[in-house]
């Protein structure tokens, strides 16, 4: 039991990290099958995964051009910037 835990908790952690990827990037199929299969028992990392879109729509609608306080979109240069470092991390 102690040892399938610990196989879970790992495969947990590669889930997370393939959860972010897929937001800025195309999995690979093996990637895809492995986030599948994992998901498919993991009731903690479904969770995460819904989470994590819900935070990406709010922050995306906070630096969507709104007009009654004229904010303004988040350039595409910064975003790029983000992401590179994001894959660097």
């Amino acid at each position: 039991m102690h040892i399938a835990l610990r196989i879970m908790l790992r495969t947990c952690k590669k889930s997370t990290e393939l959860i972010d990827k897929q937001m800025f990037t195309s999995l690979t199929l093996k990637e895809k099958i492995q986030l599948q299969a994992h998901k498919a028992m993991c009731e903690t990392c479904n969770a995460y995964e819904n989470q994590s879109k819900l935070m990406d729509k709010l922050i995306g609608q906070w630096f969507a051009p709104n007009k009654s306080n004229g904010s303004m979109k988040m350039a595409e240069a910064k975003k790029l910037t983000i992401i590179e470092k994001l894959k660097k991390a």
